[in-house]
């Protein structure tokens, strides 16, 4: 069946008059948050402690706004007749906001689970140069980075975390263990009889 004449502009126009009609809202911003959707891409955060200085961030940024500084660090061995050695220290880590185009490459190829994104958008400076912000701010924005979505009932759960629960029930076990020799042997040696006895008789 053919279009009918005039149907589209009919169509347009409906859709103008519900809009005419409905109430106007304005986000009455600073003095209310937005909410934003969980994946914004405001500022880049940092856990420190995952960062072992590969420098891969730095390498794939297109921008080059990723400034790493380290030194190199002799560990000692861990088990007697080791051997030493040598690990990164960070210290300095720097992202430019003012060159950042926010493409998430370098938390994309993070193998470390370093840089994480967060919402966190109200950080405009009076001075171009103080876009730069240090490890210290970077680590302040980490803990506004929301929680990860909960996986679906029918997914695996992911192989960390199954590592770090089998590690940590093999600790337990451990400790259970270790628990239950003490327990036994203090039982043994309460357990022995005529001690106390003799020493009274000696005296």
């Amino acid at each position: 069946m053919p279009p009918i004449p005039g149907s589209g502009l009919a169509k347009g126009l409906a859709v103008t008059l519900r809009t005419m009609t409905k109430r106007t809202v304005t986000a009455q911003y600073p003095e209310v948050q937005p909410e934003l959707p969980p994946r914004t891409r405001g500022v880049i955060g940092l856990f420190e402690e995952n960062c072992t200085v590969c420098m891969l961030c730095a390498r794939e940024c297109p921008d080059w706004c990723i400034y790493i500084d380290s030194h190199k660090e002799t560990v000692p061995p861990a088990a007697p007749g080791g051997r030493e050695r040598s690990r990164n220290v960070l210290d300095r880590f720097a992202i430019d906001f003012a060159l950042c185009m926010y493409c998430g490459i370098c938390i994309e190829v993070c193998p470390f689970d370093a840089l994480f994104w967060s919402p966190e958008f109200e950080y405009a400076e009076t001075d171009i140069h103080e876009l730069t912000h240090e490890r210290d701010k970077l680590r302040e924005w980490m803990w506004t980075v929301p929680e990860p979505p909960a996986l679906d009932p029918g997914a695996e759960e992911p192989k960390e975390i199954a590592a770090a629960r089998k590690t940590a029930d093999k600790l337990q076990a451990q400790e259970a263990q270790a628990a239950q020799e003490a327990q036994a042997a203090q039982e043994a040696e309460q357990s022995r009889p005529g001690q106390a006895p003799e020493a009274e008789g000696q005296e």
